[in-house]
């Protein structure tokens, strides 16, 4: 009865450590959740102020469209892609960053945040995305696109919604900008 009962707690206490075992990675492999939507390192300021994992960061209303663009890529590389996009996303703050990216160009998307890409030329263009690993949480998509500052363009929502202009500037009337 004793090494019976011996047998069941060790096949119980194995099958607990194997459970343990294959859970640990799933527990261990997520991210924190971020503080705030971006964080632009303000590598002129050691002194600023700290707002994200102990590096300063710019503060929100210095941020600027360039911060999330580079042009790298555009030389001397052949990256065999033409044309150029219009390109932007809108922070939970409700402030659009729009830039228009050429070939070679880099524009950055942080994670979860609403953002658009147009092809703005008569040629077609080819994009390479990438995804980060930070997760910024929701953001209220309606108030994001027709409240933005400054506001998304109209033909960009009317082409998304298949809809009139005038019917994405009636919409943007009753949803004023933070």
């Amino acid at each position: 009865m004793a090494n019976k009962l011996a047998t069941s707690l060790l096949a119980a206490c194995f099958a607990a450590a194997v459970l343990l075992a294959l859970a640990a990675p799933a527990v261990l492999a997520g991210d924190p959740d971020m503080l705030q939507d971006i964080c632009v390192a303000d590598y002129k300021s050691l002194q600023g102020p700290l707002r994200l994992n102990g590096f300063p960061c710019k503060r929100p209303e210095n941020v600027t469209a360039n911060d999330f663009f580079s042009n790298v890529l555009a030389t001397p590389g052949n990256t065999g892609n033409a044309g150029s996009l219009d390109v932007g996303f809108v922070t939970t703050a409700n402030r659009l960053y729009a830039s228009t990216v050429c070939a070679g160009e880099v524009f950055v998307f942080p994670r979860g945040l609403v953002h658009y890409q147009r092809n703005n030329g008569g040629g077609p263009a080819a994009v390479l995305s990438a995804f980060d690993s930070q997760l910024p949480g929701t953001q209220p998509v309606a108030e994001a696109l027709f409240g933005a500052s400054p506001p998304v363009p109209t033909d960009v929502l009317a082409r998304s919604f298949q809809v009139d202009g005038g019917v994405v500037e009636a919409i943007k009337s009753k949803i004023p900008p933070k």
